[in-house]
């Protein structure tokens, strides 16, 4: 299959340097199980379940079928003042595994569209406590919350917000959690926790009564895997419960498994108010996000209201759509029935020690791990992330997907690989670093 960069012209590529990819383009023409095939017929492992999306393996027929019969029977029902089935089951069965008392979810379509709801939900909470000065929100340097505007209001990447200048106001940042001490430690590092205390000097310089919500990803994870200090979210939740701040996980890559628990909350034993979720939610097959909240604040919003009236003026075409609940539906019974939560965890040392063992090389700057997630740094060369970007570029050619951020390549792996498959992603990176 022969392709020109005028017959790719058409398309204008997320995150990608167009120019560059129409003239070498990387084309996945087929995927199943743990392996993509390109345009030119290779066959490459995928070493990020896609975009952290596809821990079930690709081609799942189960899902398949189930979004072919759900388009055959409902293909769409408007999500305002109507209903389906499905994303009541889809509901109650996330509802099962988030932690108590978060028993409430709202449907969106991405993980970028779950945060920039959480920020609406913040505000209407408060608002119907009688707290609407509640104005600012806090984030932190290095942090991804998606590419909307209030993520990007949030977001501590630079390049994700420095084209665009005219985000929403009142947004402070706490320190990032990486720390040079730390370099290769896998889990937790035992160092680091006094960086909470960047919120309790928030409080004091800006008033904790003027703070809505904290937005942490318990995993910072597209900036490259920063897994935070033992005690660290746990001091994060004690600041926030001290000036009645609302804390917000993005476990929008960490939700649904990666960490051997259903969501990171469970693993780092920190219950946030409000948690965004996305990617695994369908194992991709169908674009779909949620926000789930404690029950409090779902009752303290909806009670707000009159009898009879909208308490929530929010939502999208697309909350909900039939077919993406029969993927979420089936992709939740999947990780049930197989117990893929677990298997994650199991598999979390081999992937772990394998990891770590390519620290040896030169190129490396650090390697941070936790669960079935995590970043291979190397030194930059010239530009930050240029090194970076063209070792993605050589990896899919030498038959490895890794997903870079900037020069950190974030592994993570489908919870059906085995260790032959972890073998496979480890050689490959090996073999594809030594030549640098």
């Amino acid at each position: 299959m022969e392709f020109t960069t005028n017959s790719l012209e058409q398309h204008w590529m997320p995150f990608t340097g167009n120019r560059d990819f129409k003239a070498n383009p990387r084309l996945v023409v087929k995927a199943e199980g743990m392996y993509f095939i390109d345009h030119k017929g290779g066959t490459v492992i995928d070493g990020s379940s896609g975009l952290f999306c596809v821990p079930l393996g690709h081609g799942r027929p189960e899902i398949a079928d189930a979004v072919r019969d759900q388009l055959l029977t409902n293909d769409y029902t408007p999500p305002f003042q109507m209903g389906h089935p499905g994303s009541f089951e889809l509901a109650s069965k996330v509802a099962r595994i988030t932690p108590e008392p978060i028993n409430h979810v709202f449907f969106v379509n991405s993980g970028s569209e779950s945060i920039d709801t959480a920020l609406k939900i913040a505000m209407a909470y408060h608002r119907a406590k009688g707290e609407g000065h509640r104005t600012r929100f806090v984030s932190r340097e290095r942090a991804y919350h998606g590419v909307n505007m209030g993520g990007v209001s949030l977001a501590g990447m630079v390049k994700n917000r420095e084209t665009f200048t005219n985000v929403m106001p009142n947004v402070i940042t706490m320190r990032h959690t990486w720390m040079e001490e730390n370099v290769f430690t896998p889990g937790q590092p035992t160092r680091g926790a006094e960086l909470a205390e960047d919120l309790a000097r928030h409080c004091e310089t800006y008033g904790g009564s003027t703070i809505a919500a904290v937005f942490v990803e318990p995993i910072a994870g597209s900036t490259g895997c920063l897994v935070p200090p033992v005690g660290y979210l746990e001091r994060i939740r004690e600041i926030c419960d001290q000036h009645g701040i609302l804390l917000v996980f993005d476990e929008v890559i960490t939700g649904f498994g990666r960490l051997g628990h259903a969501f990171a909350a469970d693993a780092f034993g920190v219950t946030p108010d409000i948690m965004t979720m996305a990617k695994a939610l369908t194992n991709g097959a169908q674009p779909m996000g949620a926000v789930a909240v404690k029950d409090e604040i779902y009752e303290t919003i909806t009670n707000a209201s009159p009898e009879g009236a909208i308490e929530f003026f929010h939502g999208y075409t697309y909350s909900g759509h039939p077919a993406a609940c029969a993927a979420g539906n089936v992709a939740q019974d999947l990780y049930q029935r197989d117990n893929l939560f677990e298997r994650a965890g199991e598999l979390a040392g081999y992937f772990g020690e394998a990891l770590h063992s390519l620290k040896d090389l030169e190129c490396i700057k650090d390697i941070r791990s936790y669960g079935l997630l995590g970043a291979v740094e190397v030194k930059p060369q010239g530009a930050p992330g240029a090194l970076g970007t063209q070792l993605q570029k050589d990896l899919f050619w030498n038959g490895l997907h890794v997903k870079f951020t900037g020069d950190s390549g974030i592994v993570a792996p489908p919870f059906v690989a085995e260790e032959k498959h972890v073998d496979e992603m480890i050689d490959k990176l090996r073999a594809t670093l030594s030549k640098i």
